[in-house]
């Protein structure tokens, strides 16, 4: 009797060690899937294009997602960066197409680039100056810039056309997609941010507690205008991708990404109650929802199923960030 206790405790407690380590369990579930799928579709799912497809598609959620992390471990969200995407790219491209379509591609990257600074700072402001709560200030500018985007395109696409821009979205370095590439250094360079920065490790100290931080020297205003700068550059680099892959832009692009990048964040492991989170985590989490997302094509499954096990993942990915928690607190 002793035995099968002590046998069910050690189960209980590598369950429980599963549990705490989100991306492991994020790891198995993609290995786990990749296997089913190889199995079931040999012929087109374990092909190099495919793969890479998987991971070209998982690159937009991974870059957004590394600019969201930040957000959400200050203990903030932004929903404005589907709106911000659209815009930046919209602004970018009319520009263009008012200058007769020869404007030069380098200043179409700045303006790209500094829409999405300006709609990061301007949520900075509502949120660490004005003290507005970031769901309210971030929807009410995703309005705005939807808004701006209709505006500038007229509720139609534009196209920009072929430059060195493409090179973002559609171009390959051998098999490898450049925008996988892109993702990887916008992600380690995240994660080196988050170790081996000041302002990085501040940034853990802000989520974790705010007041704390704040007494012990921090400036937290600054600190939450600079994650919310960051996550409008990190939309704007998703536009490039966008802009680079499809040579135009229109005011429904980025739509609903809001949501992908904080599911990416959330499965990844990052908690919205803010403190914690591996940016490395943001990786798994979009290539899971990508990998979900191939699966439904593989295996024929209409596609408005994937809004329902998008769903499901995300609760279960909060569950267990609950269940740790609380197994903590005990």
């Amino acid at each position: 009797m002793q035995e099968k206790a002590k046998s069910n405790s050690g189960i209980r407690a590598k369950i429980k060690w599963l549990l705490s380590y989100q991306e492991m369990v994020v790891a198995l579930v993609i290995i786990a899937i990749s296997i089913y799928l190889t199995c079931v579709r040999p012929d087109s799912f374990p092909t190099t294009m495919n793969i890479f497809n998987v991971f070209r598609q998982a690159s937009h959620y991974a870059v957004l997602a590394v600019g969201m992390g930040f957000v959400i471990i200050t203990g903030g969200v932004d929903l404005s960066v589907g709106a911000v995407i659209a815009c930046s790219i919209c602004v970018a491209t009319y520009a263009n197409a008012s200058a007769g379509g020869s404007l030069n591609p380098f200043l179409v990257l700045l303006i790209i680039l500094a829409v999405g600074l300006v709609f990061g700072i301007f949520n900075g402001i509502l949120v660490a100056q004005i003290g507005l709560p970031p769901f309210i200030a971030t929807m009410g500018v995703l309005k705005i810039g939807n808004g701006i985007a209709l505006l500038v395109s007229n509720g139609s696409p534009i196209k920009y056309g072929e430059s060195w821009i493409s090179v973002f979205g559609g171009k390959y370095i051998g098999p490898v997609p450049v925008s996988v590439i892109f993702m990887a250094v916008i992600v380690l360079l995240g994660w080196i941010f988050a170790q081996y920065t000041v302002l990085g490790r501040n940034v853990y100290a802000v989520g974790c507690n705010v007041r704390a931080a704040k007494l012990s020297g921090i400036n937290t205003e600054r600190v939450t205008m600079f994650v919310y700068a960051l996550s409008g550059v990190m939309s704007a680099c998703v536009g490039l991708l966008m802009l680079g892959q499809l040579k135009q832009a229109g005011p429904s692009y980025g739509e609903g990404y809001e949501l992908d990048a904080i599911a990416a964040c959330v499965i990844g492991g990052i908690s919205m109650a803010g403190g914690e989170g591996n940016i490395f985590g943001v990786v798994l989490g979009a290539a899971l929802m990508s990998l979900l997302k191939n699966l439904f094509v593989q295996v024929a499954v209409p596609g408005y199923w994937q809004t329902v096990v998008l769903g499901i993942v995300i609760i279960f990915s909060v569950a267990i960030d609950c269940f740790r928690k609380k197994r903590e607190a005990r």
